[in-house]
């Protein structure tokens, strides 16, 4: 398949579920194909390991049994951080994981998992799928034999989970904190340093010292770890990550060969586990939180005002700079920035509007 036709599917805007699902009912014989697809997640983590387990059995059922996914939970088959490389090598035609875990591949990848102040998951999903995002992820992907699809979005994050109270962006500095991608950036300009753990180390590392603080996603997951456990205050809003996307990661020669409508299948049951995902995390999120301060007396606190205007002009300059990396880093900013600026002023007399009016009542 010629290279234009693979961008057109993964990043067209007219993939529908009919198309996706029309040969369920009238499943042809032939080939059957049995993917491996690892990922960074503890094996059946809520939210985000049982999201990758939610995708390769509606890859099954879609197919009709036609193509089957086994799902390998970080260290199972390759360590968490060699996702990226095992699916483009192709140990495993498929992956799940999120972008900002291969800036060391391509500083650009970042912009297509979340940005410091950035869109929130509706405004990513809108510039993802009908603002040109998907055929800049597609066109840098294709130069690791990969090809990307969102698969997931946490929404909103928290600030994260300290030993110490953070009063002034003064108590940021040597703070040593897990939080990756551009939020671990800003943190180190504000006099931090930034440390990138897998999930399956956070406790320990949290609760012997190894760090001061952490990042994960939000209280369901938060709670799963247990992380009330080794730190004692808890930190929003999530500015490091306001919406981030979650990715498939497939192997091009793999995709490739399958026949079209196995192909549709797939980039479909990634965009169902796209949505589902945010919902789970909106329905369980609340219930988790409810949990975390009332039985387990957890000290929710938001950052001061000073902490995050200091962020936010620090966090400008590391995006800026980021853009000037290369051209492509360049084009892709521009892309993000003009839509970000049309969302934004949509979403100011929208959502943010509404909510203010009805916290009135």
């Amino acid at each position: 398949m010629q290279r234009r036709d693979f961008i057109k599917k993964a990043g067209g805007t007219s993939l529908a579920l009919g198309a996706g699902t029309a040969g369920i009912g009238t499943v042809r014989a032939g080939t059957e194909y049995k993917w491996k697809m690892v990922t960074t997640w503890p094996k059946n983590f809520p939210g985000l390991g049982t999201g990758v387990n939610r995708l390769a059995a509606l890859i099954g059922e879609m197919s009709g049994g036609r193509i089957r996914v086994k799902v390998y939970g970080a260290k199972e088959l390759v360590p968490a951080f060699e996702v990226f490389d095992a699916v483009a090598q192709g140990t495993a035609e498929m992956g799940h994981g999120s972008a900002y875990y291969w800036k060391g591949k391509s500083e650009a990848a970042q912009f297509f998992s979340t940005v410091p102040f950035g869109m929130t998951a509706q405004e990513r999903n809108a510039w993802l799928y009908h603002g040109g995002g998907m055929v800049l992820w597609t066109e840098l992907y294709a130069r690791f034999g990969l090809i990307p699809a969102p698969a997931g979005n946490s929404g909103v994050q928290m600030g994260g989970w300290f030993n110490k109270e953070i009063k002034s962006v003064a108590d940021l500095a040597g703070l040593k904190m897990r939080i990756p991608g551009l939020g671990g950036e800003v943190l180190k300009r504000a006099g931090g340093t930034p440390v990138n753990l897998p999930g399956s180390e956070l406790f320990t590392a949290l609760q012997s010292g190894a760090i001061d603080a952490t990042e994960w996603v939000g209280p369901y997951n938060d709670l799963a770890f247990g992380l009330y456990k080794a730190a004692r205050y808890y930190y929003y809003p999530g500015f490091h990550e306001p919406g981030t996307t979650l990715e498939a990661v497939i192997n091009q020669a793999a995709f490739e060969a399958l026949p079209a409508d196995l192909q549709s299948i797939v980039l479909n049951a990634c965009k169902v586990v796209n949505q589902d995902m945010l919902a789970e995390y909106t329905a369980r999120n609340p219930v988790a939180l409810k949990a975390l301060v009332e039985k387990h007396g957890v000290d929710m606190r938001p950052y001061p005002d000073d902490v995050i205007v200091k962020l936010h002009r620090l966090a400008r300059e590391v995006v800026s700079e980021l853009a000037e990396k290369d051209a492509f880093s360049r084009k892709v900013y521009a892309s993000y920035r003009k839509f970000l600026r049309q969302a934004k002023a949509w979403s100011n007399i929208s959502e943010l509007a509404y909510l203010r009016a009805r916290d009135l009542g």
